[in-house]
């Protein structure tokens, strides 16, 4: 199978593309000759790259031998047969119904090698695209700390945006701040009541309960559960904090409201932060209503063809010709009270986005599809033909079943989740290294945790559930963050006992001819492809795979091949195991787990 498609990556950033060239044209001839009149495009499309162990490239004759009405492997022996094979290529031949196609290795190892140690962090990179994009992800709001549940949209969001980047696209990424719905008010309802005016099911949760030293998000989300609780059994309540929901969009929200939201926020990102994930801007829903976007919005659906008012006074869309659940057929966007809803302000924060960026992705839970649609449907309705592109991605989930967080209080929550990776890690890190001062302990259990839960959120595709296992998460063997820095750390290491870990590194590609040499240069030569793969398909989790095989063909080629006490290859193997290095650490960058030179 291909490890991804033969058109993903530049020619000038990537070691296989001439060698994948001269495969396509010694192509064209044969096919020509047997009456396939295909373009040069619709070759290459069928082209695999990287299709087995002995062969880089692969090329399928099930559609021209249906053409032909023959049998496939007869045609991928007249077709290999017919091949003038050219200096980039060691062999061509026929193998069951595909013509395969190897790389001249010597060639190959050259071109691989002086791009992976010539461009340094840049190896891997490209400038295939250009667009501005915008990709808004997490977006939590501000009520408390994170649970595990919401960050695997923050580390999705985060390495699509990393690997995007190394493509050459502009992006931005954004954090939508919903500081005026009901969740927004509920917070600032509670705090800014005088303790004695606290319902009990309220101060019972909170009082005694503070721990020196806290986040915020933490002091303050702790009231947030109860509260909510209560509001749910008070009609009083209820009515304060609607009254306030009006005053919050009014323009006139309590003094406090702002500087409360900001308060929670600053903790929420700081847990963000251990995991490397920043945002380039902040949009602030209530912006939206103080500029007048939102009365924009309401304006154009209020006119919109399917646009009806209630008898409360409310408007309504009617979205029964968008094939939204009949529960869904008819989408409040302005109150009887002429307030305005989530939805309606989404619409302007995404004609916000328009206005800015030709492409926008946002990064939704499998929860939020109904309102995706949704959005769609009102963005319709008022005309606008441009739709977000969603990135829609599946629960966290425990090997006994269920999701890793609750509404009701009893969330996982992230800085919870972190400290126990890092008292695992530290275990770990323990039994490997006695030696280690306590400070330098921390400091590598740190960075194996973080990286560890990063690597373990990422490595599945998004449309799959993550299953959450300790044992898989930090294991220093398997599938894993830790795996990946372990090998970067023993290449670090191999260089430095080599007396010039930072090169120059002369190399005779004729001297690295051992298989595993090979094998390993191979997957070195894809790092370019399989990130201009992962992101025009938008998968993150491709970059995963490709740091964990190379990572694994590392470790096959270390125990296999001596490196440092070998005889006239040594400077080459060292050559060999610098670019291994750069290759990973570069992969560890993009999918933002710390690079470590010990372990």
């Amino acid at each position: 199978m291909a490890a991804n498609g033969a058109g993903d990556a530049a020619g000038d950033d990537d070691p296989i593309a001439p060698f994948l060239s001269a495969f396509l044209r010694t192509l064209e001839t044969p096919l020509a000759e047997l009456g396939i009149s295909w373009s040069p495009d619709a070759i290459e499309a069928l082209v695999e790259v990287a299709a087995g162990p002995e062969r880089d490239f692969a090329f399928p004759v099930h559609r021209a031998a249906a053409q032909l009405r023959r049998r496939p492997d007869e045609v991928a022996r007249e077709i290999a047969g017919r091949v003038t094979r050219p200096p980039e290529l060691a062999a061509v031949v026929a193998q069951g119904a595909y013509v395969n196609a190897t790389a001249e290795s010597e060639s190959l190892t050259r071109r691989t090698l002086d791009l992976a140690l010539g461009r340094g962090t840049r190896y891997g990179h490209s400038a295939i695209a250009q667009t501005p994009t915008c990709i808004e992800h997490t977006s939590a709001n501000a009520t408390g700390p994170f649970h595990v549940g919401r960050v695997r949209n923050a580390v999705i969001g985060d390495t699509l945006a990393r690997i995007d980047r190394a493509t050459g696209l502009p992006v931005t990424t954004q954090y939508y701040m919903d500081d005026m719905g009901r969740q927004a008010a509920l917070i600032t309802w509670i705090w800014t009541k005088p303790r004695g005016q606290w319902p009990p099911s309220v101060r019972s949760a909170v009082e005694g309960h503070e721990v020196p030293g806290e986040k915020p998000d933490a002091v303050r989300g702790r009231a947030y559960p109860p509260s909510s609780a209560f509001l749910k059994e008070s009609a009083e309540a209820q009515a304060e904090v609607g009254a306030l929901v009006q005053a919050i969009e009014s323009g006139h929200p309590p003094p406090e409201h702002r500087a409360l939201v900001q308060e929670i926020l600053g903790g929420m990102l700081a847990s963000l932060a251990r995991l490397g994930i920043t945002f380039d801007e902040f949009v602030w829903e209530s912006d939206l209503l103080r500029d007048g976007s939102v009365d924009r919005v309401l304006e154009r659906l209020r006119a919109a063809s399917h646009a009806v008012q209630e008898e409360n006074g409310a408007w309504a869309i009617d979205t029964s010709s968008y094939g939204l659940p009949k529960e869904s057929s008819r989408v409040i966007f302005q109150r009887g009270n002429g307030t305005s809803l989530y939805v309606t302000r989404d619409v302007a924060y995404h004609l916000e986005k328009f206005a800015r960026f030709p492409t926008v992705i946002d990064v939704l839970g499998q929860d939020h599809q109904l309102h995706a649609r949704t959005l769609d449907a009102l963005l319709a309705e008022i005309g606008e033909p441009r739709r977000p592109t969603y990135l829609i991605y599946q629960d966290i989930t425990v090997p006994e079943g269920g999701r890793m967080s609750t509404r009701g209080g009893s969330a996982v929550w992230l800085d919870g989740l972190l400290a126990e990776a890092v008292e695992r890690a530290r275990g770990e890190v323990l039994k490997r290294r006695e030696d280690l001062a306590d400070a330098d302990v921390d400091r590598i259990a740190e960075a194996v945790a973080t990286g560890a839960v990063r690597f373990h959120i990422v490595r599945v595709a998004v449309e799959k559930p993550v299953v959450f296992r300790w044992d898989d998460a930090l294991s220093f063997e398997g599938r894993s963050g830790p795996f990946v820095q372990y090998s970067y750390a023993r290449a670090s290491s191999v260089l430095r006992k080599s007396g010039t870990p930072d090169g120059p590194f002369p190399y005779e590609a004729a001297r690295l001819a051992d298989p595993e040499e090979r094998a390993l240069i191979r997957v070195l030569a894809r790092l370019p492809r399989s990130v201009a793969h992962a992101a025009r398909n938008r998968h993150p989790h491709v970059v995963a795979g490709y740091a964990h095989e190379l990572a694994d063909q590392f470790n096959r080629f270390y125990h296999a091949v001596p490196v440092l006490r070998s005889g006239d290859e040594r400077a080459s193997r060292l050559a060999l195991v610098a670019a291994i290095r750069q290759g990973l650490g570069n992969a560890l960058d993009l999918l933002g787990v710390p690079r470590l030179e010990t372990m």
